[in-house]
């Protein structure tokens, strides 16, 4: 097995608290509301929300994929760092991808917004190999997602404080 990593930053006007509250701890609920076109649904299969909960997201029309299978791996409030694994669906089909884990962290800026510092993992079998456009990929899927939260909540002041 190979690992390839792949590092980003995302910046967001809203602080790191709301946006960590927002799509960490009820993301489940807002990113189909916020892109009903990317995330048609997410149930949890198996746990609470925690560390080893088993999510099915099930993605919209359109989309490459039609779900994949999360596993939350860790939850940080304190911190405001979260991470969770792929460890099903059709985006670890063909053979080459045991899983994909995503390590996110929400740090403040010098302008009151946010910097999420994300790290992905991409757990190859055997000598697989991943391009680099495959994670540029996900990593503009990650950033469009980050935004449309952030718009929505400029439009909402008054949720997740």
């Amino acid at each position: 097995m190979g690992v390839f990593t792949y590092e980003s930053e995302i910046t967001c006007s809203a602080t790191p608290a709301r946006i960590f509250k927002a799509y960490v701890l009820d993301g489940d609920n807002l990113v189909p509301k916020v892109s009903p076109q990317a995330v048609k649904q997410v149930e949890i299969l198996e746990g609470d929300g925690g560390p080893g909960t088993i999510k099915k997201v099930t993605f919209g029309e359109g989309s490459k994929f039609k779900y994949v299978k999360h596993k939350v791996e860790a939850i940080d409030k304190e911190n405001l760092s979260h991470s969770y694994s792929i460890i099903g669906g059709d985006a670890l089909e063909g053979n080459q991808l045991e899983k994909i884990t995503y390590e996110s962290k929400f740090v403040a800026s010098a302008d009151g917004g946010c910097i999420i510092k994300t790290v992905s993992k991409y757990c190859t079998i055997g000598d697989a190999q991943i391009k680099e456009e495959e994670a540029k990929e996900g990593k503009e899927q990650a950033t469009q997602m980050f935004k449309l939260i952030d718009s929505y909540l400029k439009e909402n002041p008054d949720t997740y404080n």
